[in-house]
């Protein structure tokens, strides 16, 4: 039984508060790993800005050279300034090209790592983790999170970096020519700060927002994508399509009203930065009049002034996307910061080859501390036993399994393996004694070999043969073109559910374990397929202890013992005569099939 839902990630209602600077602080980790191409990139912005702020000062120089007052023009003056502007301005244009290469090759590198980061951090989770996700929602941050921080990366650092040293390398050369003048900027500039700082505030929860409700819809129609044939057997697409478009509403309000608000922040700034360029035009011509400055001066100094209010302008308008990179980036490290499983016992065993005793005293468990599924479970399963566990839906049966897995661990109570208890001994190697097929079947692409092979990398092609053969799936690979070397995926071959049943079958007997677990593995198989596939399972898993959740009760009348689960408890127990006598709960579960 998978552990309740207890939201949609971090995205839920627990949000934890958001910290821009811990985000930036993680994303400079990322950035300080490839410090390499990030000297570069800083030398290149650099050069590029040095040649591109020369460009005012020598058009104010070529201005004054004209000869406004006296004297005529100087035109190989002019000349000379015009050539040198030209050669700067080609210079720098080519070092910037270099430049935005360098930065998309730094933010691949980067979200390449990760997304490795990411992917190595799942497999890493504890399941309950992926039972109250939604997996819609992880693979969101894995793709469309990362996306978006390799778009600011690539596109908003350059603009970052290439402005810092525009801004100062603008404020300097104005210093030069007039610091009257600059005076003009101690009122416009703290405007224009003052008002994105406020937006920033206003507007970096709504991003934040934007990103959760992606994973919500991502969530939702992955979920209606793997439930089409229920969806269209209900008559439900009608339902289902209102459904998506209430999340597609939200969804798109909240895209929007980010977009809008921080859509407010470029054209107010351009105002004020607009608003200094009519100031310094004013009071750099009353300065001219008085002969403070020369045409040239006041003309490189508008240009200056351009170049540095520019870049904030340009800052203001790529708020939105810093804000939205934030918000991803946030997520993916809430991901990557989710605790794993916690580490083995200093003192746990490596369970080398376990004999296959199990013993499973008073555990007490549930998956909330609010609600007890596992109350009261004892049961000793000795070398060899077939463990059948029936009972009715929600009943617990799943869970023990659960249990057994140390997929989760129990509240109170013990579970011994081989008289040690379960906790004592490292997951990598309690896990690897147990060889376990699901109601639900996994294959992955690649070929029909693999996917069998895929506990057991030492197997043979005759190994694989000599399962597929006792599970009853030989001959149908056989008849395919390619046989065992047949590549599955989603587009490929038709296979039908229960030939994939019995792929994942075949892949449990490879096995070298000691310990058998089948959860309603052979649901999705007829009952002729079936009872051959447990007379072959038994004969190849002697000495191996095998524990069945099964429905329907006619496969488990060979069973050694029949545990009947009520609730959390076993009701009864015992051989399948044993419990036909009793005329309890089993019985009427038996009974009930056959009337």
């Amino acid at each position: 039984m998978p552990g309740p839902r207890q939201g949609r990630g971090p995205g839920g209602n627990g949000e934890k508060p958001k910290d821009r600077k811990k985000v930036l602080k993680r994303l400079w980790t990322y950035l300080y790993k490839y410090k390499f191409l990030l000297i570069i990139a800083t030398l290149l912005s650099v050069s590029s800005n040095l040649l591109n702020l020369v460009g005012p000062k020598l058009s104010g120089e070529a201005i004054d050279a004209i000869g406004i007052a006296v004297g005529g023009v100087n035109f190989p003056r002019v000349y000379f300034y015009c050539i040198l502007m030209i050669i700067f301005y080609i210079l720098s244009s080519l070092l910037s090209y270099i430049l935005t290469r360098v930065m998309i090759k730094l933010s691949q590198k980067i979200t390449y790592q990760m997304r490795k980061d990411i992917f190595n951090k799942l497999v890493t989770l504890p399941v309950s983790f992926f039972d109250s996700h939604q997996t819609g929602d992880i693979v969101s941050r894995i793709s469309y999170d990362v996306d978006t921080v390799n778009a600011s990366l690539s596109n908003d650092l350059i603009h970052i970096v290439t402005s810092v040293f525009t801004v100062a390398g603008s404020f300097i050369m104005m210093l030069v020519i007039s610091p009257r003048l600059i005076l003009v900027f101690a009122l416009t500039i703290p405007m224009a700060l003052l008002f994105t700082k406020y937006m920033v505030k206003k507007v970096r929860p709504m991003f934040h927002k934007r990103s959760r409700c992606y994973g919500e819809l991502n969530g939702f129609v992955e979920e209606m994508i793997s439930g089409q044939k229920a969806i269209k057997s209900y008559g439900c697409e009608q339902v289902m399509s209102e459904r998506f478009d209430v999340k597609n509403e939200e969804t798109s309000e909240a895209a929007y009203q980010a977009e809008y608000y921080s859509s407010k922040v470029g054209p107010n700034v351009n105002f004020v930065n607009n608003l200094s360029l009519a100031l310094i035009s004013v009071f750099g011509a009353l300065m001219y009049v008085f002969n403070a400055i020369t045409p040239g001066d006041l003309s490189a100094f508008v240009l200056y002034s351009r170049r540095f209010s520019g870049p904030i302008n340009e800052m203001a308008n790529i708020i939105s996307e810093i804000q939205s990179a934030c918000a991803a980036a946030e997520r993916i490290f809430m991901l990557i910061d989710t605790p794993c499983e916690s580490l083995d016992d200093s003192d746990a065993v490596v369970l080398e080859k376990a004999l296959g005793n199990i013993d499973i005293e008073h555990v007490k468990f549930g998956y909330t501390k609010d609600k007890t599924v596992i109350k009261d479970f004892c049961l000793k399963a000795d070398k060899g036993q077939l463990v059948a566990i029936v009972g009715h839906t929600g009943a617990g049966k799943t869970t023990v399994i659960n249990l057994l897995m140390r997929f989760y661990d129990p509240d109170s109570g013990e579970i011994k393996i081989d008289g040690i208890n379960h906790r004592k001994i490292t997951r990598a190697s309690l896990r690897k004694a147990f060889a376990m097929v699901l109601q639900d079947t996994w294959l992955f692409e690649g070929t029909i070999f693999d996917n069998i092979a895929y506990g057991k990398k030492d197997a043979s092609l005759d190994d694989v043969k000599r399962v597929c053969g006792a599970a009853k799936i030989s001959s149908y690979i056989e008849s395919l073109s390619d046989g065992y070397y047949t590549v599955l995926n989603e587009n490929g071959i038709n296979i039908s559910q229960g030939q994939k049943q019995l792929l994942t079958i075949a892949r449990a007997m490879l096995l070298d374990s000691s310990m058998l677990i089948l959860d309603e593995a052979t649901s999705n198989v007829d009952t002729s397929t079936e009872m051959q596939i447990q007379a072959a399972m038994r004969e190849l898993m002697k000495d191996k202890t095998c524990f069945v959740i099964a429905h329907r009760l006619s496969t488990i009348q060979n069973a050694d013992i029949i545990l009947v689960m009520e609730n959390g408890d076993i009701v009864e127990q015992g051989t399948h005569r044993e419990l036909l006598n009793k005329n309890g709960v089993y019985s009427k579960l038996y009974y009930a099939q056959f009337q």
